[in-house]
């Protein structure tokens, strides 16, 4: 008979699961999707679930350039954007062996994409369009959502980006429940995947 754990701050998962899993995981842990699939929130809680640093790398990014990602991309271009992108991950990469949250079109990328999947473990967080629309409708600080309507822009933008986003070895769907959810999602999906 299988024992579960008394800790209610994991319901599903024990704390020696937890760290079982954990102890298996031996590069860093990199998030891909789209805006609003909860990427940070969720990295930072499957970060604390087995104890481990996580990064946000838009946050790194505005960080090296002294400007937010919207001001970098209005006054350099997308392109430029993404080639500080690839550099600041590849840097992540090397540097943290926890999670990495990336931005909407870092997997996009052919660089970076081989980047991540030879050195990390890339986890797609897929989400529903609908669940999209509101997440990245509670702050205006997404460039690319400001050229029209939200929900016709991550369709297209999921439709694109769709043949990239499969390429990771792990895929998850994020609901409108709780990020604790699916960072206990993505850590059973790592186990399966090791």
């Amino acid at each position: 008979m299988r024992v579960e754990s008394e800790n209610t701050d994991h319901p599903g998962i024990s704390d020696a699961e937890i760290a079982a899993i954990a102890s298996r995981i031996d590069r860093p842990i990199v998030l891909v999707g789209l805006m609003g699939t909860g990427k940070s929130t969720v990295g930072r809680k499957l970060a604390s679930l087995i104890g481990s640093d996580f990064v946000d790398a838009d946050e790194e990014i505005e960080d090296a350039a002294q400007l937010s990602v919207a001001e970098i991309f209005a006054q350099f271009g997308e392109d430029y954007f993404r080639d500080g992108e690839r550099r600041v991950l590849a840097r992540l990469i090397e540097e943290h062996d926890g999670v990495i949250a990336t931005g909407g079109g870092a997997f996009i990328n052919d660089e970076t994409r081989s980047l991540i999947l030879d050195k990390a473990i890339a986890v797609w967080i897929d989400c529903e369009i609908d669940i999209l629309v509101e997440r990245t409708g509670r702050r205006d600080t997404r460039p690319l959502l400001r050229a029209g309507d939200p929900k016709e822009i991550l369709t297209r933008l999921h439709k694109e980006r769709e043949p990239f986003y499969s390429q990771a070895q792990i895929r998850v769907g994020s609901e409108d429940g709780p990020h604790y959810e699916t960072a206990i999602a993505i850590l059973k999906a790592i186990d399966r995947w090791l």
